[in-house]
């Protein structure tokens, strides 16, 4: 195991009525921010590597849609990023009124544009564009989330491909921190394409394919799984990966002794003593934290690592485009 990534495992006492005391051992949380400034480290070296080869400095292109101020917040994380690991980039602003047709002739433009490596429109869109549509939009090649039919198909299929970010984030965490997989129990909870059912993909696949998958046996919930029927699972599961988007969806109770804890969820609720707004996951840290093995903290956990597997996924696509110029783009918009 990989102990560097890892915050030192914490003790408690436990007091009892004859005085005597035990010793209890909470989870060793998992910190994202070390792992990700890890493999920041790895990008970085990659770019370099890139560059003296002859190369030009591989380019990320991101379309902003809107004023939502997540959506910008996680942009500038996004390209701070890439700043850090050598990578250009650039953020394109739109209006939230901007039509369908005219996102899409943007990608299009952008898709055959040589000197743009990687490309990632930020979700969420206005109501008025459908977001699938424009996921399949983005040039496989050139599409860091992730997100397009053909790298989605590519990953059921164990095939080299662009994983999508959280999910190959959560993948990574799960890998170098060294909890096993191969023959495990694990809960998924959550189904979303994006996040829940990827990592489902990675965890289950064959782990002697072309992408290596983690062999475990996986079981996913999803909102009109009965509370009862979940425990039910949870309770069993050697690792358990919450992706709902419920505050407080997994607790102690649900858990055994030892479990690893993967918590994706992003919740904004508001502090009971404050009164301000403060972010946690789908699991109850604090009680969890007592009976797991491992554990992942929000914010500090998953979040980063996202960023981290973006920067990735654009050196990948920085490789493509040698493989697919964008005349070979162009002829296969125009067939």
């Amino acid at each position: 195991m990989n102990h560097s990534v890892c915050t030192i495992t914490t003790f408690t006492f436990l007091c009892l009525a004859d005085n005597a005391s035990v010793l209890v051992q909470e989870a060793v949380v998992i910190s994202g921010k070390k792992l990700a400034r890890q493999i920041r480290e790895e990008a970085r070296a990659d770019v370099e590597k890139w560059v003296l080869a002859g190369h030009r400095r591989p380019h990320l292109s991101v379309i902003l849609v809107g004023d939502n101020p997540a959506s910008h917040s996680y942009v500038l994380n996004k390209t701070r990023a890439a700043a850090d690991v050598g990578i250009s980039s650039e953020t394109i602003l739109k209006h939230s009124d901007i039509t369908e047709e005219e996102l899409l002739d943007l990608i299009y433009k952008l898709n055959t544009d040589h000197r743009v490596d990687g490309l990632l429109v930020q979700l969420p869109l206005p109501d008025h564009i459908d977001e699938r549509t424009v996921c399949n939009a983005v040039s496989p090649t050139k599409d860091v989330d992730g997100f397009h039919v053909v790298n989605v198909g590519r990953m059921c299929l164990d095939q080299s491909t662009m994983l999508p970010a959280t999910p190959w984030g959560v993948w990574e965490m799960i890998k170098r921190t060294g909890i096993p997989t191969l023959g495990k129990n694990v809960v998924v909870a959550g189904r979303s394409k994006n996040v829940g059912m990827p990592i489902a993909m990675l965890l289950h696949t064959d782990g002697r394919h072309e992408r290596p998958g983690g062999d475990a046996t996986v079981t996913i919930s999803h909102r009109y799984t009965p509370k009862e029927q979940l425990c039910q699972h949870t309770k069993i599961a050697d690792i358990i990966v919450a992706a709902a988007g419920i505050p407080n969806l997994i607790t102690a109770d649900m858990i055994k002794e030892g479990a690893a804890v993967i918590d994706v969820g992003i919740n904004r609720v508001q502090d009971p003593v404050s009164g301000k707004n403060r972010l946690v996951g789908d699991v109850d840290f604090e009680g969890v934290r007592q009976k797991a093995g491992f554990i992942t903290p929000v914010p500090g956990g998953v979040g980063p690592m996202t960023v981290a597997m973006l920067m990735k996924n654009t050196i990948k696509a920085a490789k493509n485009v040698l493989l697919y110029p964008p005349e070979r783009i162009r002829m296969a918009a125009a067939s």
